[in-house]
C-alpha cells in the first residue's frame, strides 16, 4: 500500500524485499494505471443504476498521467458535507 506522502508500506506477511509497487505516476505505466483503476473498481459495466460508469471516468486524469490518485479523492472528498457541518434547522414556531 502506498501512503499519501508516496512512501510504499510493507503489509503484514511480506517478506523484507517484497513490497507493493509504488501506485505514483512517475512508478507506472499508461496500462498499468489502467489496470490499477479497472482492478479496484471491480465490474462498473454491472451497475443498475448508470451512477458506477461516472466513477471510472473520475481517474481519467490518473490514467493520463495528469492527476495522481490522492488529489483526485481528495478533490472528490472535498466536496462533500455532512448534515453536522450544514445550516442548523430553526424551529418553526409552532406550540402544542
Amino acid at each position: 500500500m502506498t501512503r499519501p506522502d508516496g512512501r510504499v508500506m510493507k503489509c503484514g506477511n511480506m517478506d523484507e524485499e517484497d513490497t507493493m509497487k509504488s501506485l505514483l505516476i512517475k512508478d507506472t505505466t499508461k496500462e498499468e494505471r489502467e489496470q490499477i483503476v479497472a482492478e479496484s473498481l471491480g465490474n462498473i459495466s454491472g451497475s443498475c443504476d448508470g451512477c458506477a460508469a461516472g466513477l471510472a471516468d473520475m481517474y481519467q486524469d490518473y490514467i493520463d498521467g495528469k492527476r495522481e490518485l490522492k488529489e483526485i479523492n481528495m478533490s472528490y472528498n472535498r466536496g462533500y458535507v455532512s448534515g453536522d457541518q450544514g445550516p442548523q434547522k430553526e424551529d418553526c414556531g409552532y406550540m402544542r
